[in-house]
């Protein structure tokens, strides 16, 4: 199935790789973050409804700002957005540790700053995957994409663990401090980042509804494009588990939060090490099939994960569903990127980083709500069993998806 590819190693590229250190420090941050927020806000109320209010109000923003961000990407630096939101990032990690020491009462503000949180990754996202394709030649963009996806995962294993011990240590404002200087550093980083390709930027034409109309007419007329971003939302919207891994920690596990980062950081080390061997060795054949059985995986190792009552079960299961995470994010990240024209990157990622953002934060919502009504095991098992039966039916209504055989298939005619 793999074959190694014929370009040069991709980490050759002193771009690109300056690039992976600028990001590596900002997903470390908002790992940290993610644990954090979690933990505090659980351990401070004990209501798993809680856990869903803290990815609604990450996801509502993004979806606010769905078609301002989308159309900005196209019309201006790509680099400047995102230097522009992670600097937004610092703030939200400057209030956070500052309301770390007020309580309870602080709940409902820890909200209100995850929704400025929300409004600074709906533009940071969508820039990252455009900014990418003007770093690195297009010979190597498989190869970058799963190295990018690589070293994001990396910065996912040491996140968690390392916000639990903070957590364990000093607490929230220990942990929100090392967000607040981690996502400094990031965007000092991407200063020194070489953008070897101006995009396309061209005078505006039409409204900007009329500008986003045509993003969303062209993901509609690519059932490889719509396939692809509808399969993440749904599979990891009605599947994911990771919202419910504070109350396993809690409560079928019986581990502290040193346990609840080991039980994070585990479907980031399957991820690193597939997205690692990814990175060396990419394959470009029967892309779309084996992108199909990657999810198929997911959803078993996730109904493991559910019915595990043993730690050590619970963290190999994670760890497959990761490896197998990180094979459909190559593949679903290759495609989008070979199948998008230039000029439209910035709106089509943008509504690729909303499904994203629906399957993770609104996923929480809704993994928070099933565990509430029906019980946390009860739902993480109707959840993956959800999960197996999506990818039955994308198999079947996106023929043209499951029937890729190279990346290059996917490039506009």
């Amino acid at each position: 199935m793999t074959e190694p590819s014929a370009a040069p190693s991709v980490y050759r590229h002193t771009g690109f790789v300056a690039f992976l250190a600028a990001r590596l420090v900002a997903v470390f941050a908002t790992q940290v973050q993610a644990v954090v927020v979690a933990w505090q806000v659980y351990d401070l109320t004990r209501e798993p409804l809680a856990l869903a209010y803290v990815g609604l109000a990450q996801f509502l923003p993004m979806l606010a700002l769905l078609l301002p961000a989308g159309d900005l990407i196209d019309r201006f630096s790509r680099k400047t957005i995102l230097a522009a939101s992670w600097s937004v990032g610092a703030v939200c990690s400057g209030l956070l540790w500052w309301l770390a020491g007020h309580g309870v009462a602080g709940v409902s503000w820890m909200y209100a700053v995850l929704v400025l949180f929300g409004c600074s990754r709906a533009f940071s996202a969508p820039a990252l995957s455009s900014l990418l394709p003007q770093i690195v030649p297009r010979g190597q963009l498989a190869q970058a994409v799963a190295a990018n996806g690589m070293i994001m995962r990396a910065a996912t294993i040491g996140g968690p663990f390392i916000g639990g011990v903070l957590y364990a240590l000093g607490g929230g404002a220990l942990a929100y401090a090392v967000c607040l200087a981690s996502f400094a550093l990031g965007t000092l980083l991407l200063a020194r980042v070489a953008v070897a390709r101006a995009a396309p930027h061209g005078p505006a034409q039409g409204s900007i509804f009329q500008r986003f109309g045509a993003g969303i007419r062209f993901i509609r007329s690519r059932p490889i494009v719509l396939g692809t971003i509808s399969l993440d939302l749904f599979a990891v919207l009605l599947g994911g588990v990771v919202a419910l891994l504070p109350i396993y920690a809690h409560e079928v596990l019986h581990v502290g939060p040193q346990g609840l980062g080991a039980l994070r950081s585990a479907m980031a080390i399957g991820e690193v090490g597939a997205g690692f061997y990814l990175s060396m060795r990419p394959f470009n054949r029967r892309v779309g099939r084996t992108m199909f059985a990657a999810v198929a995986v997911f959803g078993l190792a996730n109904l493991v994960f559910s019915l595990s009552t043993v730690f050590a079960l619970s963290f190999a299961a994670l760890m497959v569903a990761g490896a197998a995470d990180m094979v459909s994010v190559y593949i679903r990240g290759a495609l989008v990127q070979f199948s998008t024209p230039d000029d439209m990157r910035g709106r089509v990622n943008a509504v690729n980083m909303l499904f994203i953002g629906s399957s993770n934060e609104l996923g929480e919502f809704r993994a928070g709500t099933s565990a509430a009504w029906l019980g946390v095991v009860p739902a993480a098992v109707l959840g993956s069993l959800c999960t197996l039966g999506v990818v039955g039916a994308w198999m079947a209504w996106f023929k043209p998806l499951r029937e890729v055989d190279r990346f290059e298939d996917a490039e506009p005619r």
